[in-house]
């Protein structure tokens, strides 16, 4: 490990290293700039013999000492090492993580700073490749069969040698003894099913030839359904993490920390729909991780450019200061001070110090204090000042026009800000409002996140990014550590271009009538993702690796080329395994990564044009492991940070086509993850016991069905887009098919919508119609349907049994598959093309009529919207075909009750599923509506009353028959 204040190399960032003799490496003796062995060796080779600096030519004999007696000390450091060298004293606030890794002395650029860097930029690039080929060969040298005994090897080993060998994280693989019968019955099904539409489309029915053909067609769209979503859940997959090892090996006693420093972005955008409260609950929850202070820090984005959430994060930083302590003291969870106190346990529990109870009622108070004072703002932001608002100094807020005002940047806290009440250090805080101005496209949270990897770039430059939705606090303390026992692991996080967590929620009623937990889709779904290439991106929770958000690829595949697009494996992603003669090029994959990211940019033809114009954001992505550039005028920083969010930044850039969050869709998370896994990055499902992050969701029947309806919007923006994973990401090989399948699911699935709605409308046709759209059962037809119906169960208990996963956590998703189907997915699908074919954005409007303030009172607010339309008209006409059947039934005797059983069975499966819808509507349990009561009864009443004498269905010799033998009764 580099020693604190030992030099560095100005041109690679690597230790200079010592003389065979002992003595410090010293390339030029005019100017002593500071550089190491390895890249004058390579300036040497280019025919570059004098200094970078001063031009003196080098000592001829310089080089002439044997290179292998290098002592152990000029080894590579760890980036925490460079991390951990001493800094100036007026780097700045903004500077903390300020990194050795630079170009050339400011003095060498010019005005602009552009061309004497970007050369100085390659020079470094070639330099680092030429090392990393030197350290692989070495590499490869240290793994050759030595000639020692394998007992003197172990008796040489060192115990850090041992820890280092120790895994952070290990697959768990489900039970053969669980897995294999899911197997087995998942392949009985399909062939079941097709010898069911071997045996549907064989069996017409030609007295209702439309009905069946319209059910054979819904049919096979659900079977097809069906195999995109059944066949990525094959290899599921569960990890342990081992948090132990993590901190033993990067936080050793009396050596500066190694663990990575991490941004955290919270986004948010309009403070009286998203309280400041609970964006101050996630911000003091960031703030009081079980995390090095100096590693963290929290940008948020406020994309209303509020001057209400700017006052409640200078208030939420004076309230840090007491609460990020006392959370660290006595190691309390959650560390969101709402939900903290909220909870309805014994908080007693575990705690041994007998000043606990007096802190934890004066920090109680301190909260109270401290809602009250952001209450309060909140009730003075309800009015707008004809003048717009102004600050204490008596200035105009920037932001009083949130649709034309300049970019804003603000550190509330840092190391030489405000400390907490003990003295000790707090991690940053910086508001960030990008600039917004008429006639630009920001493209909502996309950009808002964008942004913020921009300015963050410049600030701090952590090589990880952890973003949350201000909703979403940090539930466990240690959920970025989890993550590190991934990301930092050199076997696992090479090619690792994210972690994802779960989604968990507050505040839903214990049925979860809903769905709104989303148990099988996170449960199950995406630990079956993870044993393919990994889960998607799901907009939250989730750990990016700084590099994949830059648009470059993994480190141990090649850049892609024209070559190797047409010869790589879809399965694998890459050719070696099913091409070994190219095996051998592929073992080095430090130096594929540096030929990758230089190919790539050049492809680009320039920096510029990729990333931007800002010569300190493009130096920042050439820093693997992340910290702001020594060369940069700290005094600046800000002044950097503004320019890098202002509006025309992006044009004619690869932000959001090839780089950063991807635009095009108003689901830019699975667009996003997407694009990452074409590139060949894998992704990680990471579930702790505890879980990592906690949000709230809309739990009443309007708010969620708006949601879902977002959500499947995005689904068919990326359907008509030019990124659908129908036709794209072919041309690398590097996404699997199964992973592949997974992604033509989530945009395919708001199209089942259609089929569906036309199947819910059968069975009432069926019972009103009296035709039916299956032919009389034979012995061995009959044994086919009992086959089908006792495989969809047996995979559903059998996907249960391997996930944990509830039964009626099953039956409330299947529910809301069919409740979304037939109502949000619909309006998706017409919105979708009316968007991007005819240019026609249509929005739907909620309208709140009534709520209760009591416990859940949220989930039974009447809210009337457009999307109820289609599922109360199933409703009822299912319900009225039922009484219409029965009728029907009890006028034609005992001989129709077995053709109308098969019938109101699936009238039944209809209104089962739209149950919860049918309680939505129906408001509070126990309390139905007297209005509701009352047209359910007429409707029926009069529609049996009608069916009973008109009888319309009957056939036109037996209406004559029937007129002419009534036809002397006076009525």
């Amino acid at each position: 490990m580099m020693e604190p204040g030992a030099p560095v190399c100005n041109t690679c960032g690597e230790a200079v290293g010592l003389k065979p003799n002992g003595e410090l490496f010293v390339a030029c003796h005019d100017c002593n700039f500071p550089m190491c062995r390895s890249c004058v060796e390579y300036e040497a080779k280019e025919g570059r013999k004098v200094c970078l600096r001063c031009s003196s030519p080098y000592d001829e004999h310089l080089l002439d000492d044997d290179a292998d007696q290098k002592p152990p000390g000029s080894s590579q450091p760890t980036m925490a090492a460079h991390l951990s060298d001493p800094q100036p004293k007026d780097v700045g606030i903004h500077a903390r993580h300020v990194s050795t890794v630079s170009t050339i002395d400011s003095e060498m650029n010019d005005e602009s700073g552009n061309p004497i860097w970007k050369n100085r930029v390659e020079s470094w690039k070639d330099k680092k490749n030429n090392k990393k080929k030197k350290v692989a060969k070495n590499n490869k040298t240290e793994q050759a069969p030595a000639e020692i005994p394998h007992e003197q090897q172990m008796e040489d080993k060192q115990p850090g040698d041992a820890l280092m060998q120790q895994p952070l994280s290990e697959i768990v693989p489900m039970s053969r003894n669980k897995l294999t019968p899911y197997r087995a019955v998942i392949i009985m099904r399909l062939v079941i099913l097709g010898l069911f539409f071997h045996y549907r489309i064989m069996n017409p029915v030609d007295s209702a030839f439309g009905l069946w053909l319209t059910s054979v067609i819904c049919e096979i769209w659900f079977a097809f359904s069906w195999v995109l979503d059944q066949f990525p859940k094959w290899s599921p997959i569960n990890r342990v993490t081992y948090l132990d090892t993590l901190s033993a090996r990067f936080e050793r006693p009396g050596e500066p920390c190694e663990l990575a420093p991490v941004d955290f972005f919270v986004s948010t955008v309009d403070p009286l729909k998203e309280p400041p409260l609970i964006t101050a609950n996630t911000v003091l929850s960031i703030l009081a991780l079980d995390y090095p202070v100096e590693k963290v820090s929290c940008y948020v984005s406020d994309d209303g450019a509020a001057m209400l959430s700017f006052e409640s994060l200078a208030e939420t930083s004076e309230f840090a200061r007491k609460w990020v302590p006392f959370c660290k003291k006595y190691e309390i969870e959650p560390r969101a001070p709402e939900f903290y106190f909220s909870q309805k346990i014994d908080y007693l529990k575990d705690k041994v110090q007998p000043s606990f109870v007096k802190e934890r009622r004066a920090m109680k108070r301190d909260y109270e204090e401290y809602k009250i004072r952001v209450n309060a703002m909140v009730a003075r932001a309800q009015k707008t000042p004809e003048e717009g608002w102004t600050m204490q100094d008596g200035t105009p807020w920037p932001g009083n026009n949130t649709r034309d005002h300049p970019g804003m940047v603000q550190v509330f806290l840092g190391n030489t800000g405000a400390r907490d009440m003990d003295g000790n250090e707090l991690p940053r805080l910086i508001y960030v409002s990008r600039e917004k101005r008429p006639g630009y496209q920001h493209h909502k949270k996309a950009g808002a996140e964008n942004a913020l990897v921009r300015v963050s770039a410049v600030l701090t430059n952590a090589p990880y990014i952890l973003n949350l939705d201000c909703d979403h606090y940090v539930n466990n303390s240690k959920a970025v550590r989890e993550a590190m026992c991934f990301l930092m692991d050199p076997q696992v996080g090479r090619d690792v271009c994210y972690v994802q967590f779960p989604q968990r929620f507050d505040g839903i009623d214990k049925s979860d009538r809903y769905a709104n937990r989303n148990i099988v889709f996170f449960d199950v779904n995406m630990k079956g993702l993870d044993g393919i290439q990994g889960p998607v991106y799901v907009g939250t929770g989730c750990v990016f690796n700084r590099q994949a958000l830059y648009g470059y690829g993994p480190p141990s595949m090649p850049t892609l080329t024209k070559s190797s697009s047409s010869s790589s494996c879809s399965w694998c992603g890459c050719c070696s395994c099913c091409c070994p003669s190219k095996k051998k090029a592929e073992l080095d994959a430090s130096e594929l990564y540096k030929d990758a990211k230089r190919e790539e940019l050049n492809a680009a033809r320039s920096f510029e044009k990729t990333f931007g114009l800002s010569s300190v954001f493009i130096e920042s992505t050439l820093m693997e492991n992340g910290g702001v550039p020594e060369s940069v005028n700290s005094s600046t920083l800000i002044k950097e940070a503004i320019h890098v969010i202002s509006c025309s930044y992006e044009e004619k850039t690869e932000w959001g086509k090839e780089i950063g969050w991807i635009y095009g869709s108003v689901t830019e998370d699975i667009l996003t993850g997407f694009k990452m896994h074409c590139r060949g990055w894998r992704s990680i499902y990471c579930m702790p016991p505890r879980p990592a992050f906690k949000g709230s969701a809309p739990i009443n029947l309007s708010d969620r069905l708006h949601q879902v309806l977002r959500w499947a919007l995005g689904s068919v923006e990326i359907f008509l887009s030019r990124h659908c994973p129908l036709w794209y990401g072919f041309g690398g090989g590097r996404l699997r098919w199964l992973q592949r399948l997974a992604y033509i699911n989530t945009i395919v699935y708001p199209f089942t919508s259609l089929p569906l709605i036309a199947y819910c409308l059968i069975p009432a046709i069926c019972l009103l119609t009296g035709k039916f759209i299956i032919p009389t059962l034979s012995n061995l037809a009959s044994v086919l349907f009992l086959g089908l119906f006792m495989s969809i169960i047996l995979t559903a208990v059998l996907e249960l049994r391997w996930s944990g996963v509830s039964i009626e956590d099953l039956w409330r998703n299947e529910q809301f598959w069919v409740i979304g189907g037939v109502s949000a997915h619909l309006f998706a699908v017409f919105q979708g093309f009316l968007k991007m074919l005819a240019g026609i954005d249509t929005n739907f409007t909620v309208t709140t009529k009534a709520a209760e303030d009591a416990e859940f009172g949220e989930l039974y607010m009447v809210k009337w919207t457009t999307v109820l339309i289609p599922p109360t008209t199933l409703l009822i006409v299912n319900i009225v075909g039922v009484v219409a059947g029965f009728s029907d039934a009890l006028n034609k005797g005992y001989e129709a009750w077995g053709p109308l059983f098969g019938k109101v069975f699936f009238a039944f499966w209809v209104i089962l599923h739209l149950y919860p819808f049918l309680k939505g509507l129906m408001g509070r349990q126990n309390r139905t509506p007297t209005i509701v009561v009352l047209w359910s009864v007429l409707l029926a009443s009069v529609f049996s009353l009608v069916w009973v004498k008109i009888n319309p269905f009957v056939n036109k010799v037996d209406s004559m028959e029937i007129a002419g033998t009534c036809i002397s009764i006076d009525c």
